[in-house]
């Protein structure tokens, strides 16, 4: 189910998606240029290490107002359960596609020339009531994919199983790296001399 659209450009080809490909994708990767689309790309490395079906496409709310409004009645009747939505500066991508559809947009505010992306993401905080953008930090695609496979957790049970294991593999990370400190630690030690500085030669 969720490698049917997995990887279906060539590589290195993150145009947009045909609108077949929007219908049979549970995630939707959306950014305003191929500039930002590629440094949305944390998003769809997570996505991939699960399995999960997605697509991309280049849609500017700004730029392309009635495009925006197209994909989202188009979107709104596909498979999709999540969208990941980029954008820098006055980013609005992401609150125009929650106002336009009742699919969880995931917004990545992307850091631009100026400020730091802190305006790109005050731009997705900020939603009004009602109409509400799920921010990750700046920058920080990665961390959008797993939001986007923990939403599909709550109606897909394989994908539950395969986040629990992702979760472990973290914890024992931790772990090893903890046990190495303790090795490293305990080896310092060991070469320690007895002998105290006295100031003196």
């Amino acid at each position: 189910m969720y490698n049917s659209v997995v990887a279906t450009k060539k590589s290195g080809d993150i145009s947009s998606s045909t609108l077949q490909e929007r219908e049979e994708a549970l995630v939707s990767v959306v950014a305003p240029s191929l500039k930002l689309l590629e440094k949305m790309s944390g998003a769809t490395e997570a996505l991939k290490s699960f399995g999960i079906a997605y697509n991309l496409s280049i849609v500017a709310a700004h730029r392309s107002p009635k495009k925006t409004v197209q994909f989202a009645s188009e979107i709104q009747s596909s498979k999709a359960e999540v969208i990941i939505a980029g954008g820098s500066g006055s980013a609005h991508l992401p609150g125009a596609l929650a106002s336009l559809t009742t699919i969880p947009v995931i917004g990545i505010p992307i850091k631009g020339e100026t400020l730091d992306g802190i305006d790109s993401l005050y731009s997705m905080l900020q939603m009004p009531n009602g109409i509400p953008v799920a921010t990750v930090g700046i920058n920080a695609a990665f961390n959008a994919g797993i939001l986007a496979c923990q939403i599909l957790c709550l109606k897909h049970p394989d994908l539950k199983v395969k986040l629990i294991k992702y979760r472990e593999a973290l914890e024992k990370e931790v772990e090893a790296e903890d046990a190495k400190l303790g090795s490293d630690n305990d080896k310092e030690e060991g070469g320690r001399s007895d002998k105290k500085f006295t100031g003196s030669a």
